[in-house]
């Protein structure tokens, strides 16, 4: 018995790695382009697009939420700052749906572990929830309600100093602020996006002119190390969970959860299911594709599949911050709605599907365990360049080239110049990038004192050479 038991851990975890190895340059991949859109894409005031109820502020939230990046923790962070701007209550659950179901790296990451009908499916549902959602909000949406909530989220976050971050929209801190040359106090989520702000002023030329010098290529190493960051627990969680699910989770759990049949009822039930599974998942938007892998290898239909790969935009602790920004009311019709629409179009697409002869047909395939994920085959060489690729950028970052600023933090890294915070220990200055950094620092001198305060020559390129 034990030894079944270690055999199945270690299978778990053969299958849980061997799904993120074969899915690890669509990954990279993904998250490099959306690292390239947030960059180089302005995206200029998007709530006053979005203060209306119509086609058009719906569509650009769908575009300008695909355009954003995957975590779903910050789609639920920049929503709300977009809803206490004024943007349109539908405008905002669109663009949090989007930016976590209609982005790159999932659709790949779908692809490549699922199949080209999931991603069909996926692409094409989520414009289709996002109508039914608009409409079932236009229906039933309480105004007033909802302009009260506005109200006194903003009276709120200004009575406790709160602002949004102007590069991604989520909270600013006090330890992460910068003063404007108008005198305007600008406060950033973290040091990243910080950094980010500074680099935008220095910046010159369009991008083409920018991944001309080392300073443009440095933005994108920065971004993609943000995004990362974002979401590196979601999909090591998911890989991990989704291998343990297939091994010890025995068949009649499945049996029991999910009607099996080809009717409508069973569809529909499945299709509820696969919602209520994701709720209480805790598996945020990238993790949760290894997992859906896991139900469709447990037979789970197509409906249930793809309504589960929609919903991570209510699971319990997303919920939780839901409730936290807007309060009980507001919670539960956001839960209402998605849960609802969700089910619906993972429904509405298996049928579609049927109609059209294009449902996927797990039978006769390889089964997880089966199959063998490490070979010298095309999953192989894309890995390569992938990882060579991420490499590049995060060395860009690490070394700073093409960053402003002749010092470097010695906490976190960070380029920074003698503007700001800095203390002397052992006859050597040190800056930094932000108080916090300074504090840590006074905390555990001898852990960071060893990090050479200035930037070395290998990263002294200037921002814009050409």
């Amino acid at each position: 018995m034990q030894a079944a038991i270690v055999y199945g851990i270690f299978e778990a975890l053969r299958i849980g790695v061997g799904f993120l190895w074969t899915a690890a340059w669509a990954i990279i991949m993904g998250l490099t382009i959306t690292s390239f859109v947030q960059v180089y894409v302005s995206k200029e005031r998007m709530a006053q697009v979005l203060g209306e109820e119509n086609l058009s502020g719906l569509t650009t939230a769908t575009v300008f939420g695909a355009a954003s990046s995957g975590c779903s923790f910050g789609a639920v962070a920049i929503g709300k700052g977009l809803f206490k701007k004024g943007a349109h209550t539908v405008n905002v659950l669109a663009f949090m749906f989007a930016s976590t179901n209609l982005i790159v790296e999932l659709g790949l990451m779908i692809l490549v572990l699922l199949g080209w009908e999931f991603l069909v499916a996926e692409l094409l549902g989520g414009l289709v929830l996002i109508a039914v959602m608009a409409l079932l909000v236009h229906l039933t949406l309480p105004e007033n309600h909802f302009d009260e909530v506005r109200a006194e989220l903003n009276a709120r976050d200004t009575a406790h100093g709160v602002t949004e971050d102007p590069t991604c929209g989520m909270e600013g801190r006090d330890e992460y602020s910068v003063v404007t040359d108008g005198g305007e106090t600008v406060k950033f989520c973290s040091a990243g996006c910080m950094e980010t702000y500074q680099q935008e002023l220095a910046s010159s030329g369009g991008w083409r002119d920018e991944l001309l010098s080392w300073g443009g290529w440095y933005k994108l190493g920065n971004q993609y190390r943000k995004e990362w960051s974002m979401i590196w627990k979601d999909v090591v969680a998911g890989f991990l969970i989704s291998g343990f699910v297939i091994v010890f989770v025995p068949q009649s759990v499945w049996n029991t959860l999910f009607l099996r049949g080809d009717s409508v009822l069973v569809s529909a039930e499945n299709a509820i299911m696969g919602v209520a599974i994701a709720v209480v998942s805790f598996v945020g938007s990238m993790g949760n594709v290894p997992f859906a892998v896991a139900l469709w290898g447990g037979g789970i239909s197509f409906a249930g599949v793809i309504a589960f790969v929609y919903a991570d935009l209510i699971t319990i602790p997303v919920l939780n911050v839901y409730r936290k920004y807007y309060g009980w009311k507001v919670m539960l019709y956001i839960f209402g709605v998605f849960f609802v629409t969700m089910a619906f179009t993972g429904f509405l697409m298996e049928e579609l599907f049927d109609v059209l002869g294009i449902v996927p047909n797990l039978a006769g395939g390889e089964t997880a365990s089966e199959q063998t994920y490490f070979e010298l085959n095309y999953t192989f060489y894309l890995n390569v360049v992938a990882f060579a690729l991420s490499g590049f950028l995060l060395y860009v970052y690490r070394r700073g080239l093409g960053a402003p600023g002749q010092y470097r933090d010695p906490v976190c890294g960070m380029r920074t110049d003698d503007s700001g915070p800095s203390l002397t220990h052992d006859s050597e200055t040190y800056y930094f990038c932000s108080e916090r950094c300074k504090q840590s620092f006074e905390e555990q001198p001898t852990e960071f004192s060893g990090q050479h305060p200035h930037v070395s020559e290998g990263g002294a390129a200037g921002s814009h050479d050409h």
